[in-house]
């Protein structure tokens, strides 16, 4: 009897200027393997199903318990963590491939880049001046806190940018990963301080939160269950208010 393998077929790329090409690899099988110790045994023999000798392929993971965001990638057609795909739950030959939301580096590994400038510009920090002790800040209810915990669970990993049809290399879309990061420090009662300035930067210019689609893709597939699309419709309310609030001049309505 021949001994259980796993087939791995990996989109491949050299350079983030050379042409993709497809690879496809052989590899023993083991009991509860994920996709990152298969990649980790190509890794150890980079030979390919032709029996060929090429370079191990290139990936990005860091926790392997799906925490850091670092090793998204597309797995049979689904964005999704690598560390968390069981090969036992995945169907055969596997196919892998980068986020094709952002530009590739190499093989799997991809400049995420768009999304960290995205945070950046909608301040997604609580900016304190000084680095004094200020004492114990104002304390969150505890409803507030629950659902503010649930959004600060967003680990950066791009899938919500992925399975998003809005961001795309021809939008500005900041996505939603960046837009419920702004309803969370915005609730925060030391960050509330620049809430205007957050709300006014997701309403003007292009890539804000109009350019949402509300397709509900990103809530399905957010690998934390982080309810995106409530931000986004709390997020539509809260620009309105602040829209009023800059045509009367006043911060009472």
């Amino acid at each position: 009897m021949s001994e259980k393998t796993i087939t791995l077929k990996i989109k491949r790329q050299k350079t983030h200027d050379s042409d993709p090409y497809f690879e496809t690899f052989n590899i023993p099988y083991r009991e509860n393997m994920n996709v990152i110790s298969a990649l980790m045994e190509i890794r150890r023999n980079p030979v390919n199903d032709k029996g060929e000798a090429t370079t191990a392929v290139a990936w990005d993971s860091s926790c392997l318990e799906e925490v850091c965001g670092a090793c998204s990638m597309v797995i049979n057609g689904k964005p999704q963590q690598s560390c968390s795909a069981l090969i036992d739950k995945l169907e055969q030959p596997i196919k892998l491939e980068p986020l094709n939301t952002f530009p590739v580096t190499r093989d799997l590994v991809v400049d995420r880049s768009r999304m960290f400038d995205s945070l950046k510009r909608v301040k997604a920090w609580i900016p304190i001046d000084g680095t004094y002790d200020l004492g114990p800040g104002p304390r969150m209810p505890e409803p507030k806190r629950q659902w503010a915990y649930e959004l600060s669970k967003c680990m950066t990993c791009g899938v919500c940018l992925q399975a998003c049809p809005n961001v795309n290399s021809k939008s500005e879309f900041i996505g939603p990963a960046a837009l419920s990061q702004v309803r969370l420090f915005n609730a925060h009662p030391t960050g509330e301080m620049h809430k205007a300035e957050r709300l006014e930067t997701i309403m003007d210019g292009e890539g804000g939160l109009t350019n949402c689609g509300n397709s509900q893709n990103c809530v399905q597939a957010c690998p934390k269950g982080i309810p995106l699309t409530t931000s986004i419709a709390a997020l539509n309310r809260d620009t309105t208010l602040q829209s009023f609030k800059n045509f009367f001049g006043s911060d009472r309505i």
